[in-house]
Protein backbone atom coordinates (compact mmCIF):
# COMPACT_ATOMS: atom_id res chain seq x y z
CA UNK A 1 0.00 0.00 0.00
CA UNK A 2 1.53 3.27 -0.71
CA UNK A 3 2.24 5.89 2.44
CA UNK A 4 -0.08 8.73 1.22
CA UNK A 5 -3.98 8.14 0.90
CA UNK A 6 -4.97 8.89 -2.42
CA UNK A 7 -1.39 8.73 -3.54
CA UNK A 8 -2.38 6.76 -7.32
CA UNK A 9 -5.66 9.18 -7.72
CA UNK A 10 -5.55 10.66 -10.79
CA UNK A 11 -1.89 9.11 -11.95
CA UNK A 12 -1.59 7.61 -14.77
CA UNK A 13 -0.32 3.69 -15.62
CA UNK A 14 0.58 2.25 -19.28
CA UNK A 15 0.27 -1.37 -19.05
CA UNK A 16 1.17 -3.94 -21.33
CA UNK A 17 -0.61 -7.54 -21.36
CA UNK A 18 -3.58 -5.89 -19.69
CA UNK A 19 -6.42 -8.21 -21.17
CA UNK A 20 -5.32 -11.28 -19.11
CA UNK A 21 -3.53 -12.96 -16.05
CA UNK A 22 -1.26 -10.36 -14.09
CA UNK A 23 -1.98 -7.40 -16.41
CA UNK A 24 -5.48 -7.34 -16.24
CA UNK A 25 -5.20 -8.31 -12.10
CA UNK A 26 -2.83 -5.25 -11.61
CA UNK A 27 -5.06 -3.08 -14.00
CA UNK A 28 -7.78 -3.82 -11.61
CA UNK A 29 -5.70 -3.21 -8.22
CA UNK A 30 -4.85 0.42 -9.80
CA UNK A 31 -8.61 1.06 -10.97
CA UNK A 32 -9.31 0.18 -6.99
CA UNK A 33 -6.91 3.52 -6.32
CA UNK A 34 -8.90 5.53 -8.44
CA UNK A 35 -5.52 5.52 -11.06
CA UNK A 36 -5.60 6.30 -14.98
CA UNK A 37 -5.04 2.88 -16.59
CA UNK A 38 -3.95 2.28 -20.37
CA UNK A 39 -4.62 -1.25 -21.40
CA UNK A 40 -2.91 -2.41 -23.67
CA UNK A 41 -2.62 -5.56 -25.34
CA UNK A 42 -2.72 -6.96 -29.06
CA UNK A 43 -6.05 -8.58 -27.67
CA UNK A 44 -7.75 -5.48 -28.74
CA UNK A 45 -11.34 -6.71 -27.49
CA UNK A 46 -9.96 -8.39 -24.29
CA UNK A 47 -8.08 -5.00 -23.43
CA UNK A 48 -11.21 -3.18 -23.54
CA UNK A 49 -13.80 -5.34 -21.68
CA UNK A 50 -10.72 -4.38 -19.18
CA UNK A 51 -10.88 -0.62 -19.37
CA UNK A 52 -14.31 -0.72 -18.48
CA UNK A 53 -13.89 -2.83 -15.47
CA UNK A 54 -11.05 -0.54 -14.61
CA UNK A 55 -13.64 2.61 -15.43
CA UNK A 56 -16.47 0.75 -13.17
CA UNK A 57 -13.88 -0.41 -10.30
CA UNK A 58 -13.13 3.39 -9.21
CA UNK A 59 -10.44 4.43 -12.11
CA UNK A 60 -10.23 5.72 -15.67
CA UNK A 61 -9.73 3.19 -18.10
CA UNK A 62 -8.49 3.51 -21.73
CA UNK A 63 -8.03 0.37 -23.89
CA UNK A 64 -5.40 0.17 -26.98
CA UNK A 65 -4.60 -2.97 -29.19
CA UNK A 66 -0.64 -2.52 -29.63
CA UNK A 67 1.62 -5.44 -30.50
CA UNK A 68 4.77 -4.82 -28.68
CA UNK A 69 7.12 -6.29 -30.63
CA UNK A 70 6.53 -3.64 -33.17
CA UNK A 71 8.24 -0.54 -31.97
CA UNK A 72 6.09 1.61 -33.72
CA UNK A 73 2.97 -0.14 -32.03
CA UNK A 74 4.40 0.86 -28.81
CA UNK A 75 5.36 4.36 -29.47
CA UNK A 76 1.48 4.92 -30.50
CA UNK A 77 0.52 3.22 -27.51
CA UNK A 78 2.43 5.91 -25.32
CA UNK A 79 1.01 8.84 -27.71
CA UNK A 80 -2.43 7.26 -26.77
CA UNK A 81 -1.82 7.22 -22.83
CA UNK A 82 -0.59 11.19 -23.10
CA UNK A 83 -3.55 12.12 -25.19
CA UNK A 84 -5.99 10.25 -23.12
CA UNK A 85 -4.38 11.43 -19.51
CA UNK A 86 -2.28 14.19 -20.26
CA UNK A 87 1.37 12.13 -18.42
CA UNK A 88 1.99 9.17 -17.44
CA UNK A 89 3.49 8.25 -14.07
CA UNK A 90 4.07 4.48 -14.22
CA UNK A 91 4.72 1.79 -16.65
CA UNK A 92 4.10 -2.23 -16.23
CA UNK A 93 5.55 -4.38 -19.00
CA UNK A 94 3.15 -7.06 -18.23
CA UNK A 95 3.33 -8.98 -21.79
CA UNK A 96 5.07 -11.90 -22.03
CA UNK A 97 5.46 -15.72 -23.03
CA UNK A 98 7.11 -18.98 -23.47
CA UNK A 99 5.53 -19.37 -26.64
CA UNK A 100 6.33 -23.13 -25.87
CA UNK A 101 8.20 -25.46 -24.10
CA UNK A 102 11.10 -27.23 -25.79
CA UNK A 103 14.58 -29.15 -24.14
CA UNK A 104 17.29 -26.97 -25.66
CA UNK A 105 18.50 -28.78 -28.81
CA UNK A 106 15.44 -28.49 -30.22
CA UNK A 107 15.05 -24.49 -30.02
CA UNK A 108 14.89 -23.65 -33.02
CA UNK A 109 16.25 -19.93 -34.53
CA UNK A 110 12.75 -18.81 -35.07
CA UNK A 111 11.23 -19.76 -31.29
CA UNK A 112 14.60 -18.09 -30.43
CA UNK A 113 13.88 -14.93 -31.87
CA UNK A 114 10.12 -14.76 -31.46
CA UNK A 115 10.86 -15.29 -27.65
CA UNK A 116 13.33 -12.59 -27.17
CA UNK A 117 11.08 -10.12 -29.50
CA UNK A 118 8.15 -10.64 -27.07
CA UNK A 119 9.78 -10.82 -23.74
CA UNK A 120 12.96 -8.09 -24.14
CA UNK A 121 12.42 -6.27 -27.21
CA UNK A 122 8.65 -5.25 -25.94
CA UNK A 123 10.26 -3.88 -22.96
CA UNK A 124 13.57 -2.25 -24.73
CA UNK A 125 10.74 -0.13 -26.94
CA UNK A 126 8.67 0.21 -23.95
CA UNK A 127 10.66 2.18 -22.04
CA UNK A 128 12.75 3.98 -24.83
CA UNK A 129 9.07 5.22 -25.39
CA UNK A 130 8.17 6.48 -22.07
CA UNK A 131 11.29 7.39 -20.42
CA UNK A 132 11.52 11.21 -22.44
CA UNK A 133 8.04 11.18 -21.09
CA UNK A 134 9.39 10.58 -17.16
CA UNK A 135 11.95 12.89 -17.41
CA UNK A 136 10.33 15.59 -18.91
CA UNK A 137 8.08 14.76 -15.56
CA UNK A 138 11.36 14.41 -13.71
CA UNK A 139 9.55 11.45 -11.92
CA UNK A 140 8.81 7.95 -12.87
CA UNK A 141 8.37 4.50 -11.90
CA UNK A 142 8.86 1.26 -14.80
CA UNK A 143 8.51 -2.34 -13.62
CA UNK A 144 8.88 -5.06 -15.66
CA UNK A 145 7.72 -8.45 -16.24
CA UNK A 146 10.63 -11.19 -15.37
CA UNK A 147 10.70 -14.13 -14.09
CA UNK A 148 12.35 -16.91 -11.51
CA UNK A 149 12.90 -19.13 -14.58
CA UNK A 150 16.59 -16.69 -14.75
CA UNK A 151 17.98 -17.90 -11.40
CA UNK A 152 17.28 -21.63 -12.97
CA UNK A 153 18.07 -21.65 -16.22
CA UNK A 154 14.60 -22.91 -17.56
CA UNK A 155 16.55 -26.70 -17.79
CA UNK A 156 14.56 -29.25 -20.25
CA UNK A 157 11.93 -27.05 -21.36
CA UNK A 158 12.63 -23.68 -21.47
CA UNK A 159 16.43 -22.35 -21.64
CA UNK A 160 14.72 -20.17 -24.71
CA UNK A 161 12.57 -18.19 -21.84
CA UNK A 162 15.19 -18.00 -18.99
CA UNK A 163 17.44 -16.34 -21.11
CA UNK A 164 15.26 -13.91 -22.32
CA UNK A 165 14.29 -13.02 -18.66
CA UNK A 166 17.69 -12.99 -17.65
CA UNK A 167 17.67 -9.98 -19.68
CA UNK A 168 14.92 -8.16 -18.39
CA UNK A 169 16.66 -8.34 -15.17
CA UNK A 170 20.13 -7.64 -16.51
CA UNK A 171 18.25 -4.37 -18.80
CA UNK A 172 16.10 -3.25 -15.81
CA UNK A 173 18.96 -3.08 -13.54
CA UNK A 174 21.01 -0.99 -16.49
CA UNK A 175 18.08 1.56 -16.81
CA UNK A 176 17.61 1.93 -13.19
CA UNK A 177 21.20 2.83 -12.22
CA UNK A 178 21.65 5.04 -15.60
CA UNK A 179 18.35 7.37 -14.50
CA UNK A 180 18.09 7.24 -11.16
CA UNK A 181 19.45 10.40 -10.34
CA UNK A 182 16.81 12.08 -12.46
CA UNK A 183 13.40 10.64 -10.83
CA UNK A 184 12.70 7.27 -12.46
CA UNK A 185 13.08 4.24 -10.74
CA UNK A 186 13.00 1.16 -12.59
CA UNK A 187 11.99 -2.35 -11.14
CA UNK A 188 11.30 -5.95 -11.76
CA UNK A 189 9.45 -8.68 -10.52
CA UNK A 190 10.47 -12.08 -10.60
CA UNK A 191 7.44 -14.73 -10.07
CA UNK A 192 7.25 -18.17 -9.51
CA UNK A 193 4.29 -20.42 -11.28
CA UNK A 194 1.43 -18.19 -11.24
CA UNK A 195 -2.01 -19.91 -12.36
CA UNK A 196 -2.96 -17.78 -15.51
CA UNK A 197 -3.28 -18.74 -19.23
CA UNK A 198 0.54 -19.01 -19.29
CA UNK A 199 0.61 -22.28 -17.85
CA UNK A 200 -1.43 -23.59 -20.63
CA UNK A 201 1.46 -24.88 -22.70
CA UNK A 202 2.84 -26.92 -19.38
CA UNK A 203 1.82 -30.62 -19.12
CA UNK A 204 -0.29 -31.92 -15.76
CA UNK A 205 2.35 -33.95 -14.95
CA UNK A 206 5.13 -30.75 -15.24
CA UNK A 207 2.49 -28.70 -13.43
CA UNK A 208 2.46 -30.90 -10.80
CA UNK A 209 6.19 -30.86 -10.31
CA UNK A 210 6.32 -27.23 -9.86
CA UNK A 211 3.92 -26.97 -7.60
CA UNK A 212 5.67 -29.79 -5.25
CA UNK A 213 8.70 -27.53 -5.23
CA UNK A 214 6.88 -24.82 -3.69
CA UNK A 215 6.75 -24.78 0.23
CA UNK A 216 3.09 -23.12 0.42
CA UNK A 217 1.64 -26.31 -1.82
CA UNK A 218 -0.39 -23.81 -4.86
CA UNK A 219 0.75 -21.21 -7.28
CA UNK A 220 0.62 -17.82 -6.98
CA UNK A 221 -2.42 -15.72 -8.09
CA UNK A 222 -2.50 -12.66 -10.49
CA UNK A 223 -3.70 -10.48 -8.02
CA UNK A 224 -0.91 -11.48 -5.48
CA UNK A 225 1.58 -10.36 -8.34
CA UNK A 226 -0.68 -7.05 -9.00
CA UNK A 227 -0.50 -6.05 -5.14
CA UNK A 228 3.07 -5.96 -5.52
CA UNK A 229 3.41 -4.03 -8.26
CA UNK A 230 1.13 -1.35 -7.01
CA UNK A 231 3.24 -1.60 -3.91
CA UNK A 232 6.94 -0.70 -5.85
CA UNK A 233 4.80 1.76 -7.71
CA UNK A 234 3.99 3.86 -4.53
CA UNK A 235 5.56 5.97 -2.26
CA UNK A 236 6.34 3.74 0.39
CA UNK A 237 9.29 2.24 -1.43
CA UNK A 238 11.11 5.05 -2.79
CA UNK A 239 14.36 3.95 -1.52
CA UNK A 240 14.07 0.79 -3.75
CA UNK A 241 15.34 0.88 -7.63
CA UNK A 242 17.10 -1.51 -9.57
CA UNK A 243 16.32 -5.07 -7.87
CA UNK A 244 14.05 -7.93 -8.80
CA UNK A 245 11.51 -8.98 -5.98
CA UNK A 246 11.23 -12.82 -6.10
CA UNK A 247 7.34 -13.95 -5.53
CA UNK A 248 7.41 -17.85 -5.61
CA UNK A 249 5.95 -19.15 -2.26
CA UNK A 250 8.90 -20.12 -0.80
CA UNK A 251 10.16 -22.40 -3.42
CA UNK A 252 11.39 -22.19 -7.31
CA UNK A 253 15.03 -22.12 -6.94
CA UNK A 254 15.85 -26.22 -7.50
Amino acid sequence: MPGTPDYFRGKTIVITGAASGIGKATALIFAREGANVLCADIDGEGAARIADEVSEGGGRGVATTNDVTSRGSVEEMIRKAKEAFGRIDFQFNSAGAALRRSEFLDIDEELWDQTFDLNVKGIYYGMQAVLPEMLSNGAGVIVNMASMAHRRGGPGTGVHYAAAKGAVVSMTLGVAREYAGRGIRCLSISPGPIDTPFQDISSPELIQSMKDAIPLGRFGRPEEIGEVVLFMCSDACEFMTADTVFINGGGGWR
